[in-house]
């Protein structure tokens, strides 16, 4: 299993981005917020999702910004739509697939 390094530097409050969380069971759980310390918090108790309530304790490995609420929400579906290896590849900053 591929071993991702932990983001502990979250953007400001406001700033909307779309964040990948590596779940307990090795899942991987693609979101976006405007808030990312409280969305993490919100995972971490259960109430984050539906996916990873009971999959945490959940550690955030990647984190994009984008100047608006719409950008973010657009990213985040293409990235949903990727397969595994290519969300790793995002993750360890190898990708080379620009969406």
């Amino acid at each position: 299993m591929v071993q991702f390094k932990e983001i502990t530097k979250a953007p400001d409050d406001g700033v909307c981005c779309v964040y990948i969380l590596h779940c307990r069971d090795g899942s991987l759980y693609t979101g976006w917020t405007n808030h990312l310390q409280k969305r993490l918090k919100a995972h971490n108790s259960g109430r984050g999702a539906k996916y990873t309530k009971g999959r945490g304790p959940v550690r955030c490995v990647y984190v994009e910004t984008f100047a608006s609420r719409e950008e973010a929400m657009s990213r985040e579906s293409a990235v949903k739509h990727l397969t595994r290896a290519e969300k790793e590849e995002l993750i360890l900053g190898t990708s080379e697939t620009h969406i």
